[in-house]
């Protein structure tokens, strides 16, 4: 029996960068945790300890501090590409990069210099590149969307078994928090805006949607972004069931008509499902 080595990589994990844009007397700030792996020619690294081919990790942090000045950080795709293109074109023994970014945003207060974290979602990122001349895919995405239907949910027709105590019901709270990802078809997207029109749909897509269960609610926002933003291709999603149950006030001489409720943090349901076109390219191998 013969051991080889098989798929491997290695990076940078979590790299956070605070850059500060100073306009006169007017200031930006950009706020990322950024993590690189690399692969390609690293047989001998894990074979022998030969790190010839071995770019340090701490090299790929500092590379990250150097790019946020250098170039500054303008959309997080664009730096991506940024960073995945130069370790893959600057050194022979790496033949791919993945570069992972999340954004987390500040509202701007009162005078040109302070600012407030934004409780929302948080904005991320996904780059594939085999270098400037090879193929290279963006996935564009948000996390810990927090969206709540008050009404206009229901679930009922499922399997019962000796062990089902769930009531079927015609009228529900529907909550979750989107974790979705979308693939664009190449690497020309103006990405601002493009982040903004999907979030646009995701949302919209929630709240126009009478729901029979979480699963039909994730298809149709996926869809309703393939249906609306030609640049993507793919959406995935990974929504877990915020359960809200309605509380017995009868005990207290009190009637409920599904106006309180106990909002309950574990266990929940998770739903998760990919959306795309028919004609959409083959995704990177470990696009996640």
């Amino acid at each position: 029996m013969a051991i080889v080595l098989g798929p491997n990589r290695y990076g940078k994990a979590e790299t956070r960068v605070v850059r500060v844009t100073r306009d006169g007397g007017v200031h930006r700030i950009k706020d990322l945790n950024v993590s690189v792996a690399l692969s390609g020619d690293m047989d001998e690294v894990h074979l022998t300890g030969d790190n010839a081919a071995v770019l340090p990790t701490d090299s790929q942090k500092n590379t990250v501090f150097a790019f946020a000045r250098k170039y500054g950080i303008g959309e997080i795709e664009e730096f991506g590409l940024l960073l995945a293109r130069h370790f893959v074109d600057s050194q022979p023994t790496i033949a791919h990069a993945r570069v992972e970014i999340h954004e987390y945003g500040w509202d701007r207060l009162a005078g040109p210099h302070s600012f407030v974290r934004d409780g929302g979602e948080v904005r991320t990122a996904l780059v594939h590149s085999d270098g400037s001349d090879g193929p290279e895919s963006v996935v564009s995405g948000l996390t810990d969307l927090v969206v709540l239907n008050a009404t206009g949910s229901e679930f009922h027709g499922f399997i019962q078994d000796e062990y089902t105590t769930l009531a079927p019901t015609d009228d529900r709270i529907l909550a979750t928090a989107v974790t979705a990802q979308w693939r664009h078809r190449g690497t020309g997207s103006s990405w601002g805006p493009s982040y903004a029109a999907v979030r646009s749909c995701l949302l919209d897509a929630f709240a126009g949607t009478h729901s029979l269960s979480l699963q039909q609610t994730l298809f149709q926002m996926g869809r309703r972004v393939l249906d609306e933003r030609p640049e993507t291709c793919e959406v995935r999603m990974s929504m877990p069931n915020k359960h809200h149950f309605l509380v017995d006030l009868e005990p207290f001489g009190m009637d409920n008509d599904n106006e309180v409720y106990f909002a309950a943090d574990r266990p929940y349901g998770l739903i998760e499902g990919t959306v795309l076109t028919d004609d959409a390219p083959p995704a990177p191998a470990a696009w996640n």
